[in-house]
């Protein structure tokens, strides 16, 4: 059976070190997030994901959800009694508002608890983590009417919520959907139409479903202009709060899919069922990008969280499994064979995994900050530099963070050798399970061409004038010799992305297939300064605190030996990224299309 340990005392580390909680006590939320609030909750959150959550993972992939012939579907074995305590211990309360029943702690809390969550059991977390994306689309443009009407139970977790984007001639291109919305005398609309591709559609975890839809109504440009957003419940809702009649929506059918067998994946059918607006007419896409954004954050902890539970895995099995001897002399003489973590290359993948998911971790708690800051720091100033910040980066978060994360659980499994492709030991599992963070909620295709071609310009480069200036105040006040490895990686991949920016400016408006070609590589080039950029944070924390004399020096030193690993292994890769997006379009789009 597959282990798994919340990362507690690294998320703490990196609360302290690079988000500096206690800086913002005095911005609303953070006054309550103490030092010991916050211990308790991330020891409470680890222990639930540990004990109630991970043991589900690898039987609820094998049962998966079952659809019954009244198109109700039930969770696997042990979901609905999970849900439950998740509900009780008010652990989908944290980040929502007070008015609505929520605890109102800081975004960045919530966020910790979340990569715990979706380590301990991917397919479990997303049933509260696509709801918690359809509470900020309805406090966001939803009328104070509707907030009082679905929030309260939403953010109590007795009813969840989805998106309904994709349909099955269109995906990205949502100009193309057909769902249709015909105004009713009340008011209300009739929805009709198809959607697929629809996680937690329907289950049996919750009273009530609530569903964010997509749709055109009745003489509306036949565009992405013509898209409204409408609430759409599984249950229609009486005046007094009480659930009435089952609406004009089903489940027709799950998907049969690679991986996150325990989420219920639905093709959902719309038959005149009743919806009502949210937001203003023809204006549903700009609201739905609210749950867009929030989802595209969350996949990114998607990408981490499996990186980081195949790294366990990996490293239990490497000290456990014993083969060959070492090459530099035995290193357990009395045994047959050495345990294979003495290994370089066995060492190799570990440290990998190990250096990406600590400055991942980083980067999203670092990200999560920029979601307060824009909503609740002090000035402005403050608010549109973190909103300026977080909207350059969330394609790089989302996009890098789980190409990577995909990348250490196959690299996890290896270490495994042919146990790792076997059911039982759960790596396969991870692979399976991290693969759809890369193509949900916008490929990473598509987020590289965000980043590009429309991220870059936003305000006339004002978000990446910003980050780039972050990093160079970080590299200008690094001075301890401990650091010069690292600091100069990040100062060369620094330049390269500044080479690659420049290079885009100069071609890829001339001939914008050379944007499109360089993009992925652009997107990748910046999530290793980014990464990069954390882990000097995290480096200098770690040189001050072992010179303040820190109880725990191994917990520091290990930081820094990890540290230098990303500068010799990771920061190189920026130069031969930069050289791939040079080489321009030419070659790329040179073969006829009938000739592949």
């Amino acid at each position: 059976m597959p282990l798994y340990h919340a990362p507690v005392k690294d998320s703490q580390f990196v609360l302290q070190a690079v988000v500096g909680l206690d800086k913002y006590a005095n911005l609303p939320g953070f006054a309550e997030a103490t030092p010991d609030m916050v211990a308790a909750i991330l020891e409470a959150g680890g222990k639930f994901c540990e004990e109630v959550l991970a043991p589900l993972n690898l039987p609820g992939d094998i049962e998966g959800c079952t659809r019954h012939d009244d198109g109700s579907v039930s969770t696997p074995a042990g979901f609905k009694a999970a849900y439950d305590q998740f509900v009780e211990g008010g652990w989908g309360t944290l980040m929502a508002e007070p008015e609505w029943g929520g605890q109102g702690l800081p975004y960045v809390v919530g966020t910790a608890v979340q990569e715990y969550l979706s380590s301990a059991n991917m397919a479990f977390a997303m049933y509260p983590g696509l709801s918690e994306g359809a509470q900020s689309a309805i406090a966001a443009v939803g009328s104070a009417e509707q907030q009082a009407r679905w929030l309260p139970p939403m953010v109590q977790g007795r009813w969840t919520g989805t998106m309904n984007l994709t349909e099955p001639h269109c995906g990205t291109d949502l100009g193309l959907i057909r769902t249709r919305a015909v105004r009713n005398e009340d008011g209300s609309y009739a929805i009709t139409g198809t959607k697929i591709f629809i996680s937690a559609g329907e289950h049996d975890l919750a009273e009530n479903i609530v569903h964010l839809v997509l749709a055109k109504t009745e003489g509306a440009p036949d565009t992405v202009k013509g898209i409204s957003l409408f609430i759409v419940p599984k249950f229609l809702v009486n005046d007094d709060g009480s659930l009435g009649a089952r609406n004009g929506v089903s489940c027709g059918s799950i998907e049969h899919k690679m991986g996150i067998h325990a989420n219920s994946t639905c093709v959902m059918n719309y038959d005149g069922a009743t919806g009502y607006m949210i937001g203003e007419e023809m204006k549903g896409l700009r609201a739905m990008f609210i749950m867009m954004n929030a989802a595209r954050l969350g996949v990114g902890v998607q990408g981490l969280s499996q990186g980081e539970v195949a790294y366990q895995n990996a490293v239990a099995y490497a000290r456990d499994r014993r083969q060959g001897r070492s090459l530099t002399g035995a290193k357990s003489p009395d045994d047959k064979a050495d345990p294979i973590i003495v290994h370089p290359d066995v060492r190799r993948m570990l440290m990998d995994g190990r250096a990406f998911n600590e400055g991942a971790r980083a980067l999203i708690l670092w990200g999560a900050l920029q979601v307060d800051l824009s909503r609740k720091a002090a000035t402005p100033e403050a608010r549109e530099l973190a909103d300026d910040l977080i909207g350059l980066l969330t394609p790089v978060i989302k996009g890098y963070l789980t190409d990577k994360g995909y990348d250490i659980a196959t690299t996890s499994q290896q270490v495994f050798g042919g146990h790792g492709y076997i059911r039982e030991w759960g790596m396969e599992q991870f692979v399976r399970d991290a693969r759809i963070a890369q193509i949900y909620e916008g490929t990473n295709g598509i987020q590289a061409l965000d980043l590009v071609g429309r991220k870059l310009a936003l305000n006339g480069g004002r978000g990446l004038r910003a980050w780039l200036a972050l990093i160079q105040e970080a590299l200008d006040g690094t001075t301890d010799p401990q650091l010069d490895t690292l600091k100069a990686g990040l100062t060369r991949a620094l330049g390269d992305v500044q080479a690659a920016t420049m290079w885009l400016m100069q071609n890829g408006l001339s001939n914008p297939d050379n944007a499109g070609a360089a993009s992925t590589a652009y997107m990748h080039l910046m999530g290793i300064t980014a990464l990069g950029h954390m882990w000097l944070v995290m480096a200098r924390a770690s040189v001050e605190a072992l010179a303040a004399g820190a109880d725990d020096a191994a917990f520091y030193e290990t930081k820094l030996i990890t540290a230098r690993y990303y500068a010799e292994r990771y920061l190189p890769d920026t130069t031969a990224l930069r050289k791939k997006l040079e080489a321009g379009s030419a070659t790329m789009m040179a073969m006829p299309a009938d000739a592949f």
